[in-house]
């Protein structure tokens, strides 16, 4: 991680510190086949995520995460290292797609970036952000798509 990356990431973000095109990368986490199962066991009990024999026999024809756990790693690492947002990351509505299959071994990083900046008309203490968050694996393939508009609080004077 570059030295800017670092600085940015300890310090959280208001609306008026954002720009269009901005990039932010998460840090990377390894996926493994007993979380894979886990997350499955719990909410997505499907073969193909819970078991390798079965999974062979599958659509994908291994053992693959559920599309939820590669968002729900998504979501961890944007909080944790990703998007430096001021209030936290408040979703407002979104799209989100899965390319590609999450497998165990995969190293999954996110990297986002900042589409469309728009303050409230109405309310002048926040505003709206729309970003594009890649998840990636160490393959450089695209494992998952979030399109995400972000409820972000502006810098406001106090009187």
């Amino acid at each position: 991680m570059a030295e800017a990356d670092t600085e940015t990431s300890d310090k959280r973000l208001y609306l008026d510190d954002l720009a269009i095109g901005q990039l932010f990368t998460s840090r990377a986490h390894v996926v493994d086949a007993s979380e894979i199962k886990a997350f499955a066991r719990q909410f997505d009990p499907q073969p193909f995520h819970l078991n390798e024999e079965m999974a062979k026999h599958t659509f994908f024809g291994e053992l693959v995460a559920s599309g939820w756990h590669t968002a729900a790693i998504t979501m961890r690492l944007l909080v944790e290292t990703g998007l430096p947002l001021a209030g936290g990351i408040i979703g407002a509505g979104g799209e989100v797609s899965w390319p590609n299959p999450t497998r165990p071994g995969d190293t999954l990083t996110v990297t986002s970036e900042i589409e469309e900046i728009t303050p409230s008309r109405s309310r002048l203490d926040r505003g709206t952000l729309k970003v594009r968050s890649e998840t990636r694996n160490q393959r450089d393939e695209i494992v998952q798509v979030l399109l995400a508009k972000l409820i972000v609080p502006r810098r406001v004077e106090r009187a």
